[in-house]
């Protein structure tokens, strides 16, 4: 793994692109702290976890629903799964949230 300065970085982007590809991920610092790591995704599925993972608005949603959840409104696991099998997952988990 290798450490750089952003303003490195920024200077020479393509060749740290091709550093994390063939070496592994790069930690871009600023001021000496990480704010950044670049990673060359294995392939589309990885894009996604990332970016989904990193979304401001599934964790909204996420931490909504556990304090729901933690409230007593939610549905049981059962109820979830019977509801999206039957196509009314959404409508009707939305509900309870």
């Amino acid at each position: 793994m290798k450490i750089a300065p952003l303003a490195d970085v920024k200077a020479r982007l393509s060749a740290y692109i091709e550093q994390s590809q063939r070496e592994g991920p790069v930690v871009i610092t600023r001021n000496g702290k990480a704010v950044a790591v670049l990673i060359a995704p294995v392939d589309d599925d990885v894009v996604e976890s990332l970016v989904v993972a990193r979304s401001p608005r599934l964790q909204k949603l996420l931490n909504k629903s556990r304090a729901s959840i933690k409230a007593g409104r939610g549905l049981p696991s059962k109820e979830v799964w019977t509801a999206v099998s039957r196509g009314r997952g959404r409508t009707t988990a939305a509900r309870h949230l």
